[in-house]
């Protein structure tokens, strides 16, 4: 019974290599089209020239 219990042992670990392996290789790009926009947003931002402060005095 104790040998039965010592193959479960790396059974259990392949086991849980797979769940971890299939959790971190999911798909997580739902968000970024809308991070995208932002960005594209922010870059077209940037690059307008605006004109510079006159002294109102």
């Amino acid at each position: 019974m104790a040998a039965l219990a010592w193959l479960l042992i790396p059974l259990f670990a392949a086991i849980g290599a797979a769940i971890w392996g299939s959790w971190v290789s999911r798909d997580r790009t739902t968000g970024d089209v809308a991070e995208l926009a932002g960005y594209a947003r922010f870059r077209d931002a940037m690059a307008k020239s605006h004109p510079a402060p006159t002294d109102a005095t």
